[in-house]
């Protein structure tokens, strides 16, 4: 079994797209392989945006290799623009990890910040404040959509096999009762 999973975490959108990549270990330590932002202009015509966003991924996916993507999962929001662009990044996002023939899951914002945080409804400032300790980074990642992508990444690896010492997967406090009201929720 792998000492470390890689994952690629990915927070979509048309204009800003995060980008992060997180090595985690066996005792679930995190360590910060790569972040950024994939951008493009709300000018140009959406297929040429949505072709940034897939050569920005696939530069990501061939530079760092990951062995999984995670994608944030597009939510409804009162804007109908900006959950499409959303959810046509996030479409890209989720072929592209096909294509490159990597697993991919998508995770809830609510369920991304419990991860983080250990609260479900975190604010951005708490979300980067806790990826900055998480990471050991001396600053808190900038802008917003970075830490984000971090945070799905992380998320993914805590949640869905991260490998760990006993060979399976261990869920933080927080993590458990979400499991724990996911399962009554679904009862």
């Amino acid at each position: 079994m792998a000492s470390s999973l890689r994952v690629l975490g990915i927070d979509p959108g048309l204009t800003r797209c995060g980008v992060g990549v997180v090595d985690v270990d066996r005792s679930r330590r995190g360590t910060l392989v790569h972040v950024g932002v994939i951008r493009s202009s709300p000018e140009t015509e959406i297929g040429d945006r949505l072709a940034i966003v897939a050569a920005g991924i696939r530069a990501v996916i061939a530079e760092h290799r990951p062995d999984a993507v995670a994608v944030e999962r597009v939510f409804a929001q009162q804007n109908t623009h900006t959950v499409m662009g959303t959810a046509q990044a996030s479409g890209v996002a989720l072929l592209i990890a096909s294509e490159s023939g990597l697993p991919a899951a998508t995770h809830t914002p609510s369920e991304v910040k419990a991860a983080v945080t250990g609260y479900g409804a975190a604010d951005k400032r708490q979300v980067q404040t806790m990826i900055a300790r998480i990471l050991r980074l001396d600053a808190l990642p900038q802008p917003a959509d970075a830490a984000d992508a971090l945070a799905i990444a992380l998320c993914h690896a805590w949640r869905r096999g991260g490998p760990t010492a006993s060979g399976q997967s261990a869920l933080t406090p927080a993590q458990r009762a979400w499991a724990a009201a996911e399962r009554v929720a679904r009862t």
